[in-house]
C-alpha cells in the first residue's frame, strides 16, 4: 500500500466522536492470523470464486445484457451481497498484494459486470431487475433486501477506493446512493439492517452530509412500524420499539447486531449521546445474559434470533457465523467511541471462538451456525450420516456466511490497533508492522498460543509519547519490561486513561500506558500468564448448570468424542481441581489440553428416575481426555462434542 492510501485512508476513518481512531497502516505478518490470510488468499478465495460461479450469481448479473434472459438462479433476492462481499474481501487482497491473477481476473469481470448492468437511475440488483421477476423494485421492503445490497455494495466500493485506488465500484454504489437519498428521504426502511454501517462509510469517503443524514433517519425510523411485518413479528425486525427505547437485543441475531453497529457509525460522526447511551445499555445487557461463552449471538433456530436472556442451549445453539462478525463489527466500534478495552475482550473471544470456527482447517467448508454441542446421535439437517458428508458443507443455498468469512479474514489487520493523542493503542496481539502517524512498531508473538509479546519500535517522535497495551480480561499478573528493565505494571489509574473519554462516564480498566522517549530499536516485551480456567454459568442459565466450561488466553476448548477414548464425553465429569492439573500440549501449532477427569457410571434408562431422599456417593473411574480449542472441532467426522462438561461436585459447591 502507498503512503498517499494510507494517508487517504486515515483521514477517511477519523470520526466526530470517536475517543479513538484506527490505524489502518498495519499488516500481519505472522502467527495464527496470518495463517488465516493465507489460508484465505490460498483456498477460501478460489473455492468461493467457484462457488459463486457455479451457484449462478455471476450468470445472474450477466443474463440481463442478453436480449432474452435465463432465469434468475437462487431462492433469495439478495444473492448479488455474496459477490459484493467477496469483492470487498478481493479489495484488500489485491490492495495488499496477496492476490493471484485469477482473483483480479474475476474483480475485473464483475466490476465491468456491474457497470453495464445498472440501470439508467442508478438502480442495481440481479433479482429485481429481471423483466419476468414477481415483484417490482422496493415492493418489497421487508423482505426484498434491497437496502441491504446497497450496504454490501458500498463496503466493497470504499475498499477498492481505499485500498486499490479504483473508484470504479464507487461510481457506480454512489449513483445507487444518490437514488436511495432521493427516494427514501422521508419514509421507508429496509427489513434488513446493514446499509446504516455503509452510508456513514460513504459519508466518511466522499463528504456528502445526505449519507449520512439518511443513515441517522433509518436508525430512527426503525421502530416506527414502517415495516409490514410479514412472517414473523415486528421485534424480529427490531420494528417493534425505537432503538432507544430497545430493552434488550432482540429479534433476528444479524439484523439486530448489524443495525447496532450502523447506530454506533452514526453516533461517531454526531455526537448522539442518547444514541450511544441506548448502544452502550445493549451491549452491556447482551454481555451480561445474552452471549455465549464462545462470543456467539443467537440462540433459536427458527427465525435465528436472539432469544430471551439465559436462553443459550448448547446443541441448539444457532449463533451464526454472520451474527459473530457483526458482533465484532459493533464492538470495534464501540472501542472507537469509547477507547473501552471491554469493547475488544468480546471482540477477541468472538473472533478466535464464534467466528473462527465457521471455517474448516483446509478453508473449503463451512459453518452456518455454530453450536456448543454435539450429540452422538445428531441427525444432519442436510442428511448427512456419521461417516458421510463432514459437519461442515461446502456451500449453502443461502450462502451469506462463507463471503463474509472472506471479507472479514482479508481486513483483519484493521483491527490490530488505534491511535489517540498522544497515544498508540495495541488492541490486538498478532505478528505484525504497525505504521502510525508518528511511532512504528513490530510486533512479534505466538497469541494466542502463549502470551509473550514483544514490540520493536522503528520511527518515534522526538518528544514523549505513550505505547498503550491492552490487558485482556482474563489475564492476571501481566508484566512488562522496557529494554530489560521492569515497567510497573500494577494496576493504576494510567490503565483506564485510555477509556477515560468514555461517552457512558465512566472509565474501564485494561490497559497499560508506557509513556517516554523512543529511540528506534527500543524493545517493550509484555507477558500475559495464561493459565487453564475453569468457567460456571449464572445461575438462570437453566442449559449449563452444573457444568463447566474450560478456556485459556482468549480461546474456549471443547472435547470431541475422538480424543475422549476411555468414555463418551455425555459421561466425562471435571473438577476445578482437574482443570488446575490440567496439562498444556501440542497439537500442531495449536494448544490443547490434557485433562485428567472422572468417568461417571451408565445413567440410568429412565427419563426421569426417582432420586433417593439421601444421594449416595457416586463412584467414578479416572480417565484422560484431550481438550482442543472450539474453533478446531468438526474437521474429523462428525462424532460428539461438547464445550461444556459436567462438573464435580466438591464440599458441597459446584465447581463453578
Amino acid at each position: 500500500m502507498t503512503s498517499k492510501q494510507v494517508k487517504a485512508m486515515a483521514g477517511a476513518v477519523r470520526t466526530a466522536a470517536g475517543a479513538v481512531r484506527p490505524v489502518p497502516g498495519a499488516r500481519i505478518t505472522g502467527g495464527l492470523l496470518h495463517h488465516w490470510q493465507v489460508r484465505n488468499s490460498a483456498a477460501t478465495i478460489p473455492h468461493t470464486i467457484e462457488q459463486l460461479r457455479a451457484a449462478g450469481n455471476v450468470a445472474n448479473l450477466s443474463r440481463l445484457l442478453e436480449q432474452d434472459p435465463a432465469p434468475y438462479r437462487g431462492r433469495y433476492p439478495f444473492l448479488d451481497t455474496d459477490l459484493y462481499k467477496t469483492l470487498e474481501g478481493l479489495a484488500y487482497e489485491l490492495g495488499d498484494g496477496r492476490a493471484a491473477e485469477p482473483v483480479r481476473e474475476f474483480y475485473d469481470e464483475v466490476v465491468g459486470l456491474l457497470e453495464r448492468v445498472q440501470a439508467e437511475d442508478g438502480y442495481l440488483n440481479s433479482f429485481f431487475q429481471d423483466p419476468a421477476a414477481a415483484k417490482k423494485p422496493w415492493e418489497d421492503l421487508a423482505w426484498g433486501h434491497e437496502l441491504y445490497n446497497l450496504g454490501h455494495l458500498i463496503q466493497a466500493a470504499v475498499a477498492a477506493a481505499r485500498r486499490m485506488g479504483d473508484e470504479r465500484l464507487l461510481r457506480v454504489a454512489g449513483r445507487f446512493a444518490d437514488l436511495v437519498v432521493e427516494r427514501f428521504a422521508e419514509r421507508g426502511v429496509c427489513g434488513h439492517p446493514e446499509v446504516e454501517m455503509a452510508l456513514v462509510e460513504l459519508y466518511r469517503e466522499t463528504g456528502v452530509r445526505a449519507y449520512l443524514d439518511l443513515a441517522a433517519a433509518f436508525v430512527d425510523r426503525r421502530g416506527s412500524g414502517q415495516i409490514e411485518h410479514s412472517i414473523f413479528p415486528a421485534d424480529y425486525f427490531q420494528d417493534h420499539v425505537p432503538l432507544r427505547e430497545l430493552p434488550s437485543v432482540t429479534g433476528h441475531a444479524v439484523r439486530m447486531a448489524y443495525l447496532a453497529a450502523g447506530a454506533a457509525d452514526v453516533f461517531l460522526e454526531t455526537g448522539d449521546r442518547s444514541l450511544f447511551a441506548a448502544l452502550e445499555r445493549l451491549w452491556d445487557d447482551m454481555v451480561a445474559s445474552k452471549l455465549y461463552l464462545t462470543g456467539g449471538l443467537g440462540s433459536r433456530h427458527s427465525d435465528e434470533a436472539v432469544g430471551d436472556r439465559y436462553e443459550l442451549p448448547s446443541e441448539r445453539a444457532y449463533s451464526e457465523t454472520c451474527a459473530a462478525i457483526a458482533v465484532m463489527q459493533w464492538g470495534w466500534r464501540m472501542f472507537l467511541a469509547t477507547g473501552g478495552a471491554k469493547y475488544l475482550d468480546v471482540f477477541e473471544r468472538v473472533l478466535y471462538n464464534a467466528y473462527a470456527v465457521g471455517l474448516s482447517e483446509d478453508g473449503r467448508a463451512f459453518f452456518y451456525d455454530n453450536p456448543l454441542q454435539r450429540r452422538p446421535d445428531h441427525e444432519q439437517r442436510s442428511g448427512a450420516e456419521p461417516g458421510g458428508e463432514p459437519l461442515r458443507r461446502s456451500w449453502f443455498g443461502c450462502p451469506c456466511c462463507p463471503p463474509n468469512i472472506v471479507r472479514w479474514m482479508a481486513q483483519l489487520a484493521d483491527y490490530v490497533a488505534a491511535e489517540r493523542d498522544g497515544a498508540l493503542l495495541i488492541a490486538c496481539y498478532t505478528s505484525a508492522r504497525i505504521t502510525g502517524e508518528r511511532l512504528d512498531l513490530a510486533m512479534e508473538t505466538s497469541y494466542p498460543w502463549d502470551g509473550d509479546v514483544g514490540l520493536t519500535v522503528g520511527r518515534a517522535p522526538e518528544e514523549p509519547y505513550g505505547i498503550v497495551l491492552r490487558v485482556p480480561g482474563w489475564a492476571r499478573g501481566a508484566t512488562v519490561t522496557v529494554n530489560g528493565e521492569p515497567h510497573d505494571a500494577a494496576p493504576s489509574a494510567k490503565r483506564a486513561e485510555a477509556a477515560a473519554d468514555s461517552p457512558g462516564g465512566s472509565a474501564d480498566g485494561g490497559w497499560l500506558r508506557i509513556e517516554r522517549r523512543w529511540a528506534a530499536g527500543d524493545e517493550v516485551r509484555l507477558t500475559l500468564p495464561m493459565p487453564i480456567r475453569a468457567h460456571g454459568s449464572h445461575p438462570h442459565l437453566d442449559a449449563t448448570r452444573g457444568a463447566l466450561g474450560i478456556a485459556r488466553g482468549p480461546l474456549v476448548y471443547c472435547v470431541e468424542q475422538q480424543d475422549s477414548p476411555s468414555a463418551a464425553v455425555d459421561d466425562l465429569v471435571v473438577g476445578v481441581a482437574d482443570v488446575a492439573g490440567a496439562r498444556a500440549g501440542r497439537r500442531g501449532e495449536a494448544v490443547v489440553l490434557g485433562v485428567t477427569a472422572g468417568a461417571a457410571p451408565p445413567p440410568s434408562t429412565e427419563l426421569y428416575p426417582e432420586l433417593p431422599l439421601e444421594q449416595a456417593a457416586i463412584t467414578e473411574t479416572a480417565v484422560s481426555a484431550t481438550f482442543v480449542p472450539y474453533f478446531l472441532w468438526g474437521n474429523r467426522g462428525p462424532e460428539a462434542m461438547r464445550v461444556w462438561v459436567r462438573s464435580r461436585t466438591t464440599n458441597g459447591k459446584k465447581a463453578t
